[in-house]
């Protein structure tokens, strides 16, 4: 890829190191150069007004998506940059070159470098690719998708999760982002949390520690900031904070010892930037109120005890978490008075920014105090280089995004994650490559992608294979056809994306599934199952002899999923979590590619 890199000078950085204070600028610069562009941040915070201040540190949310020059979308982005001169913005989904297009087109609107984020979670395909034109469901392509941070710690491999940072940084570099916010660092303690789930790298605080730092410093070394979420932690709870405020009742000591390891690790490794949880810790704060809003969390324990340096950056400020108590206007003021340096996806722009005016002429905290996140967010422009190049090449950025080598590093993760949690008859691989194979796909309708790479690969194998697709939202499904299916197949295999964390409200399957599920093996059809969404899924199908999980539904771990199945390449995954009651944390049925 170093022969690549030099079509993107932009991309050509030295690592980051703790509170981005020592990331180089760009590739053969003098230290002249670097001492002149020093004193930028001076001179720019020096020429700002009140408003124009506060306007750095409100980061409102884009689609990459194209919008004409003259349509509603694209003046109300104008007026952003143009009138509010917001700081940054985080970038949403879209296509590659549509994406890095309207980002330099934006950029090119600003006399100030704009900073953009987005959550690449999942690497820059995650929020960067083209999607799936209907009705055909033809995929569009776009950058590299990895399987969710789950199946990263079902691999226990430090060096897959620095290359995962590694080739997030190029690629989402290459399209003019800046800042990944990712890696999660919660650990998920809680099989009933519906928003961080898979999202998480497991349950057990010191594996997240470790697979988040080298994350990190395979995203920092190769010039993108990343930004550990979301601090203190959102493991523990049964609650969306997109939906309610959240509440951890745990101790200091159990926060000490569980969900304060990964942000401890982070601030040691260097982490540029932190996010934080719209949930309370009593232990914490006494007064209820979110971690967001709360100076004992952010001001006290992150930079205090924790020593951290770097950029606090609020999680969505439109979210019912942190809206709940006090309406969005208050909930500006006090988030800045906690302590938080970046505010994205505001209700209101306008009356974000003038939110955060009226707090310093209200008394609520000093301008100095803003003073210290606006030139937080300048020095990472500056140090980023954004000062000298801020637009990125189009035309190298087919070379750069959705390379065949990344793809490859991507199907190592989703085939060294692929776990096989259950197999009590030995059933997997699959032996009878002439066996009349049913293979029934569970999804919402909308998930346009569910089953066809997976169904795909398993045909290469399986000419006699007959797929279904089962709609959840389908009330009067006819479950009795599908059963005299499986009764007239040799081989059953249910896949569920039940509950994938980033598009669900609740991770349970519908009763009519399960209940499904069961007849089939009442009545001796011995069904596999593959959890492609919820991993904890087990426990509404103990009953089950087979049980394998994927981990995330998008098309590499599908792929990855029915290659195990087919034998054609070995499993080796272990569960990075336990599923009370039944299975516990570093369980995993080994299984050898199949002799041809």
């Amino acid at each position: 890829m170093m022969h690549k890199s030099k079509a993107l000078p932009v991309l050509a950085f030295v690592g980051l190191a703790a509170g981005c204070t020592t990331m180089g600028t760009n590739a053969g610069g003098s230290g002249k150069t670097q001492a002149t562009s020093a004193r930028w941040t001076d001179s720019v915070l020096a020429s700002m007004t009140l408003r124009e201040k506060a306007a750095q540190i409100v980061w409102p949310s884009l689609f990459g998506d194209y919008v004409s020059g003259d349509s509603p979308q694209w003046r109300r982005l104008s007026q952003y940059i143009q009138q509010d001169k917001v700081g940054g913005f985080t970038i949403s989904v879209g296509s590659p070159i549509e994406v890095a297009a309207k980002l330099n087109a934006l950029q090119s609107m600003s006399n100030i470098p704009l900073l953009f984020g987005a959550d690449l979670e999942a690497g820059a395909g995650f929020r960067a690719r083209g999607g799936y034109f209907v009705p055909n469901a033809i995929d569009l392509g776009g950058a590299i998708v990895f399987p969710p941070e789950m199946a990263i710690g079902a691999t226990r491999d430090t060096t897959l999760a620095y290359e995962q940072g590694r080739l997030t940084a190029l690629e989402g570099r290459a399209l003019g982002i800046h800042i990944a916010y990712a890696p999660v660092l919660d650990v998920n303690n809680n099989p009933d949390n519906p928003v961080i789930n898979t999202r998480s790298y497991g349950e057990d605080p010191q594996l997240a520690a470790r697979m988040g730092v080298a994350f990190i410093h395979g995203l920092q070394d190769h010039g993108m900031i990343a930004t550990g979420k979301h601090f203190p932690g959102h493991g523990d709870t049964g609650v969306n904070s997109h939906l309610a405020l959240p509440v951890v009742t745990a101790s200091r000591s159990r926060l000490d010892t569980v969900e304060l390891v990964p942000f401890r690790a982070a601030v040691n490794g260097g982490v540029g930037a932190i996010m934080s949880f719209h949930g309370a810790m009593p232990a914490l704060d006494s007064s209820g109120v979110p971690g967001t809003l709360s100076s004992k969390v952010l001001t006290g324990l992150l930079r205090g005890e924790m020593g951290f340096r770097g950029i606090i950056i609020s999680d969505a400020m439109d979210m019912r978490g942190v809206l709940d108590q006090f309406g969005a206007s208050e909930a500006v003021k006090r988030a800045v008075a906690a302590g938080i340096d970046v505010l994205i996806q505001p209700l209101d722009v306008t009356q974000t920014i003038d939110a955060v005016v009226a707090g310093v002429k209200e008394g609520r905290y000093t301008e100095a105090r803003l003073d210290s996140s606006v030139r937080r967010v300048l020095e990472t422009k500056r140090k980023l280089g954004l000062a000298q190049s801020k637009l990125v090449d189009l035309s190298a950025l087919r070379f750069l995004v959705g390379d065949s080598s990344n793809v490859q590093i991507a199907r190592r993760v989703a085939e060294k994650s692929i776990t096989l949690v259950k197999d009590s008859l030995g059933q997997v691989p699959l032996t009878v490559p002439s066996a009349r194979v049913l293979s029934i796909t569970v999804a919402r309708r909308a998930d346009l992608p569910a089953g066809n790479a997976f169904n795909a690969e398993l045909r290469t194998g399986l000419p006699n294979l007959r797929t279904e697709f089962v709609a959840t939202e389908d009330a009067t499904l006819n479950y009795p056809r599908l059963i005299a299916a499986a009764d007239s197949s040799d081989v059953t295999i249910v896949s569920s994306y039940v509950g994938q964390s980033w598009d669900a409200l609740t991770a349970s399957a519908p009763q009519a599934f399960t209940d499904f599920v069961q007849t089939l093996v009442q009545r001796g059809r011995k069904p596999i199952v593959v959890a492609f969404g919820n991993p904890y899924m087990l426990q509404q199908l103990p009953w089950v002899s087979a049980y394998l999980v994927a981990w995330g539904g998008f098309p590499v771990s599908q792929t990855a999923a029915a290659r195990a199945l087919l034998g054609t390449s070995a499993i080796s995954g272990h569960l990075p979590i336990s599923i009370p009651p039944y299975v516990s944390r570093g369980r995993g049925e080994e299984r050898a590619v199949r002799a041809p």
